[in-house]
């Protein structure tokens, strides 16, 4: 069964979905996902907590059961490195592509990053441009912007 729960933090409502006990979904906004019922689930109550945490500065990682399964292998070996980026640190969709194993492939990894179905606990915002300029993000560049300005990257 899917679940969802809309939370509120300091970059707006968040809504979380959870199928079968894996964190299926973090949407910035209020996101009604299809097929699925409004509830209070261990996995999203957990959830919240650790967003919470996070915001209030004393949880730098995330320890939840999130999906497995990406479109792709690049796109798996990209949600890796996702995870791979520490807190307070950046990397750029060019290190994506390269641990990817295909150096070239920068607007892919980007697609795929784009793809990222539970952003800030899979830290698709720690990936800037080349340049070091803030470039693309589903919840928006000032939400980014305030992410790492959290943790302590200003921008």
């Amino acid at each position: 069964m899917k679940s969802y729960l809309i939370v509120s933090s300091p970059v707006g409502d968040l809504t979380l979905t959870d199928s079968d006990g894996v964190l299926t979904g973090l949407s910035f906004g209020t996101v009604i996902p299809r097929d699925a019922v409004k509830q209070v689930t261990p996995l999203l109550s957990d959830t919240k907590t650790q967003l919470d945490e996070y915001f209030n500065g004393t949880r730098k990682t995330f320890r939840l059961p999130l999906p497995k399964d990406a479109s792709s292998e690049f796109s798996t070996k990209i949600r890796q490195f996702l995870l791979s980026v520490p807190y307070g640190k950046t990397a750029t969709y060019s290190d994506a592509a390269a641990f990817a194993g295909n150096p070239k492939a920068v607007r892919a990894a980007g697609r795929a990053i784009g793809d990222n179905p539970v952003a800030i606990i899979i830290p698709c915002h720690r990936i800037i441009g080349k340049n070091g300029n803030l470039t693309g993000f589903n919840g928006g560049l000032d939400i980014k912007r305030s992410l790492l300005a959290l943790e302590k990257m200003y921008f």
